[in-house]
């Protein structure tokens, strides 16, 4: 690689990592306009939970490419509020099972619309082909740093 590709490719990292950020400083504001006291990462997880309830630790980890430690910060902060509840795993004490509360699952229909509105923003200006092909070259990046891990 030349030394023009390698700024390009700093450039797309240093972008990706900024849009990020954007967004979620975005959520974070329209969350706390409507008194919703949540983080976009407390909001990724109940997302996940909101389609799959009661589910292991380790598999909020997988979906939300979370670590375990930071994992379990955000559980800890989600029972605090009491938006999920932690249990042992019926047949294997050391696996935990999060489950939404009533609180936490009513949190879906008041997040939503925020959400869909922050991403409509985000997305203003770029036809359906535009946001496929940005869909498809992101997920193709992101595969390509998951395996670089080995995960």
């Amino acid at each position: 690689m030349n030394l023009l590709s390698i700024d390009n490719e700093m450039l797309f990292a240093l972008l990706s990592g900024k849009l990020s950020s954007a967004i979620n400083r975005k959520l974070y504001r329209s969350f706390r306009k409507i008194n919703i006291d949540i983080t976009p990462e407390q909001w990724t997880v109940l997302y996940y939970l909101w389609s799959k309830d009661g589910v292991t630790q380790q598999e909020l980890c997988n979906a939300t490419f979370k670590d375990k430690p930071s994992m379990t910060r955000l559980i800890d902060n989600l029972e605090k509020q009491t938006l999920v509840t932690r249990s042992a795993d019926k047949n294997d004490r050391r696996i935990n099972i999060i489950n939404l509360t009533e609180k936490g699952r009513n949190l879906e229909e008041m997040t939503q619309p925020i959400v869909a509105t922050t991403m409509k923003a985000a997305l203003n200006g770029l036809n359906e082909e535009e946001i496929e092909t940005a869909r498809i070259l992101l997920n193709k990046v992101f595969n390509n740093v998951k395996i670089s891990l080995g995960d």
